[in-house]
C-alpha cells in the first residue's frame, strides 16, 4: 500500500507514455531512487510506483471506464455523486 495515489490523464498513449517516462525521470533526479512503471509499452494505463505515492496516467476512455476516483472515494461521497446522477422525480 502506498500513502498517496495521483491520478492523470493524456491525451492519446504517446502522451500518456511521455508523461510517465518524464515523471519517473524526475523522480530518479530527485529521490535518487527508481520507479517501478507498469504499462508503458502500450500507453493506455501507466501506473508508476515510487513507494510512497502509486501514479496512474491514463488516455480519457480508459479512466472513464475505470473510475478509479469513485472506488477510491469515501463513501459519504460517493453516495453523494450517486445521489446527483439519479434523474429527479
Amino acid at each position: 500500500m502506498a500513502d498517496h495515489m495521483v491520478i492523470a490523464s493524456g491525451r492519446s498513449s504517446r502522451q500518456v507514455g511521455a508523461i510517465a517516462e518524464k515523471l519517473a525521470d524526475r523522480i530518479k533526479q530527485l529521490t535518487g531512487r527508481t520507479p517501478r512503471i507498469e504499462g508503458k509499452d502500450t500507453g493506455d494505463w501507466v501506473l508508476i510506483d515510487t513507494d510512497d505515492v502509486i501514479v496512474h496516467v491514463f488516455r480519457p476512455e480508459v479512466r472513464e471506464f475505470y473510475q478509479l476516483e469513485k472506488m477510491w472515494m469515501p463513501a459519504d461521497a460517493l453516495s453523494r455523486v450517486r445521489d446527483q446522477a439519479r434523474p429527479a422525480h
